[in-house]
């Protein structure tokens, strides 16, 4: 089964914030995976909160990116790290949030992740996306390999669209994520719809 990530980045909405994260959520995505990372941890956890308000209306899990604190205060299930982040978590945080992963951009990043208790990875990135301009994307070897030798779901993203999704699949990925697509399109019921066709077709 493909499950749908879609990851959030404020800066790149046209319209406010919540409102677009509540028409992602409408659409009733997997999950919605809040990775606002420049704000400090008080503001993060603020926008968390109403954010995990929308993804319980809606039932779609809220994800929660680089602060452990918020997570374990506001009762979040699932944590995603930066691998630099997640060297400094300690066992307490690994005992009070059932789901912890990371992000790897390499073999050996993949295989510390897991090995510090990630278990899931999100690979990238895959093919050229705006986000990384000029930075060719490490592409579908790197994201097989990655799938192959790791043992834990493995999600791609990086310039993933509809028409990419059955390689991404074939590769071994266990889902995918989206950001730009989802934060800046008219239509975000109607992206969503094509990127789950795209996963029941593959």
């Amino acid at each position: 089964m493909c499950k749908l990530i879609c990851v959030t980045n404020r800066h790149l909405c046209r319209e406010d914030f919540l409102q677009r994260v509540e028409r992602i959520a409408a659409a009733r995505p997997d999950a919605i995976l809040l990775r606002e990372k420049d704000l400090p941890e008080a503001e993060y956890t603020a926008l968390a909160e109403k954010v995990a308000a929308v993804c319980r209306k809606y039932d779609v899990d809220c994800m929660l990116h680089t602060h452990p604190g918020a997570a374990v205060s506001l009762g979040i299930r699932t944590l995603h790290l930066p691998l630099p982040v997640l060297r400094t978590v300690p066992d307490t945080v690994h005992r009070q949030i059932a789901l912890i992963g990371a992000s790897c951009h390499s073999r050996e990043e993949a295989q510390e992740a897991v090995s510090l208790g990630a278990c899931y990875l999100i690979a990238g990135h895959i093919f050229e996306t705006d986000c990384k301009r000029g930075l060719p994307g490490r592409g579908l070897d790197f994201l097989r390999e990655i799938c192959d030798s790791r043992g834990v779901p493995v999600y791609a993203i990086g310039g993933i669209t509809p028409e990419r999704v059955p390689e991404v699949l074939h590769a071994g990925a266990a889902g995918i994520c989206v950001m730009s697509r989802l934060m800046q399109c008219d239509a975000p019921a109607e992206e969503i719809e094509k990127f789950r066709r795209a996963c029941h077709e593959a």
